[in-house]
């Protein structure tokens, strides 16, 4: 039996009946049994059950004292005090110290069974709201996702606003800019972060094929089917499905995700019974969905179930400033992969990636480095490593630069960048930092760096 995605409930009750009606009223969760207090206190310990339930009367410790200790090891455990002689003094007692309720016997095994419903959702929102309130910890994908310009501290910003809670994402941004990185930064920084993160591609697949790799088959459903199969959304239960390049899906499947969203439910191909899975949807694409709908391509209700929380990818050609941190990045990684020891980049070589327009974005400048390091017989990389096709484009009217260090060749760029766009825009500060994607307060600070004549204008 499968007990990764039930809940713990612990019950402590001096009373072998109680703990067996117990373990048999909630056979649908992983139930923990304790004999009295000091026994459910090390449970607590050792099992990080999600719900105490615990009888108020018994030998040794009672159940005021057990609520005292837990709350004192862990205070968002919710704990439900059960007895047979309630009293208005203790049961105010018991909510002061911090029980999250206190029933009676005899009692309904209905009341019980919607306490305990209540009281996960409780504990959901206080987990919730302490993820809230506390800093996020560094991005544990941060290394893989490089970026320090403006438009990539937004999408780091927006990141951390909706990991923590279940929101529906839709992810935008062109082919290569890094779409399925930041959904698994966004899982990985959520709830669910300790449970399944799956992904797949909704244009590699044919729709019978989709149909069947998402949704999953009984056996016999259809020639082949030998055994039943388990789609991708009962395998993603209660962690993250990242649906990648969602505008490709087939408007029949369009409909079945439509019911997952709304209500949760999953029909196998073949089987005739429903059920319900707790699965937190990531979406991306790489068209205008808005587009689609428009066009009738894409349904309209789905969409808007999967545009709650959006987050847009700039491509490569509008964050250029991030082009020496991925090159930097990169040269690391294939250095070690290929035991090389590549120290530079040329300066025809850096003024060529720096000027080009990187149609396949993050992924593309990672292919080039790890071609070019591969090539490379020296300590530096230059054009010749380039393929045919891109060699034609690097000759160019390249600036005059001397032997330079990585960090010297990332500032000379960035002097003739700022200059070309002040001379652009005839000198208007608050227009090139614009184009440039940057704050005007930073953009003063990049001219004073540099010493380049300005006129400051009013804020």
């Amino acid at each position: 039996m499968n007990t990764e995605n039930k809940e713990k409930i612990l019950v402590i009750d001096d009373e072998p009946g109680m703990r067996e009606m117990f373990r048999r009223l909630l056979k649908d969760s992983v139930v923990l049994l304790a004999k009295d207090g000091y026994e459910g206190i090390e449970i607590v310990k050792k099992e990080d059950p999600d719900i105490v339930i615990s009888d108020l009367k018994m030998p040794k410790m009672d159940g005021i004292e057990v609520l005292k200790n837990i709350k004192e090891y862990n205070s968002t455990i919710p704990i439900i005090l059960i007895t047979a002689y309630a009293t208005i003094e203790t049961a105010v007692e018991a909510i002061k110290i911090g029980a999250y309720d206190y029933i009676t016997k005899p009692f309904d095994p209905d009341v019980i069974e919607i306490t305990i419903k209540n009281a996960l959702q409780h504990k959901r929102l206080l987990d919730e709201n302490r993820y809230l309130r506390e800093k996020l910890k560094a991005m544990q994908e941060r290394e893989k996702i490089i970026g320090e310009s403006t438009a990539m501290k937004e999408v780091f910003s927006l990141v951390e606003k909706v990991a923590p809670t279940d929101a529906t994402v839709l992810i935008q941004g062109e082919s290569g800019t890094g779409k399925e990185l930041i959904a698994q930064a966004i899982h990985k920084n959520s709830l669910r972060a300790d449970k399944t993160f799956l992904s797949i591609n909704c244009s590699a697949f044919p729709e019978t094929l989709l149909e069947s790799e998402l949704f999953g088959y009984e056996k016999g459903s259809f020639t082949g089917a030998v055994r039943s199969k388990e789609g991708l959304f009962e395998a993603a239960n209660m962690g993250t499905l990242f649906l990648d390049e969602i505008g490709e899906m087939p408007p029949s499947l369009q409909v079945k995700l439509l019911r997952v969203l709304q209500d949760g439910l999953i029909l196998r191909i073949g089987s005739r019974r429903p059920f319900t899975v707790d699965v937190r949807i990531i979406s991306a694409t790489n068209k205008n969905l808005k587009k689609e709908v428009e066009a009738g391509n894409f349904r309209e209700d789905l969409f808007y179930r999967i545009n709650i929380f959006t987050i847009n990818l700039p491509p490569l050609r509008e964050r250029k400033e991030d082009i020496p941190l991925l090159l930097h990045y990169f040269l690391l990684k294939y250095n070690k992969k290929f035991s090389k020891s590549v120290e530079t980049i040329s300066p025809a070589f850096m003024n060529f990636l720096m000027n080009y327009h990187w149609p396949g974005n993050v992924r593309e400048i990672e292919n080039l480095m790890e071609r070019g390091v591969l090539m490379s017989e020296g300590k530096q990389l230059d054009i010749s490593t380039l393929p045919d096709e891109l060699r034609d484009k690097s000759k160019m009217e390249i600036p005059s630069y001397d032997t330079l260090t990585f960090r010297e060749a990332k500032e000379r760029f960035e002097k003739d960048y700022i200059q070309s766009l002040l001379k652009k825009h005839e000198g208007r500060v608050s227009r090139a930092a614009i184009e440039a994607g940057m704050p005007r307060p930073n953009f003063y600070e990049k001219l004073k760096k540099y010493n380049i004549p300005y006129k400051k204008e009013s804020t």
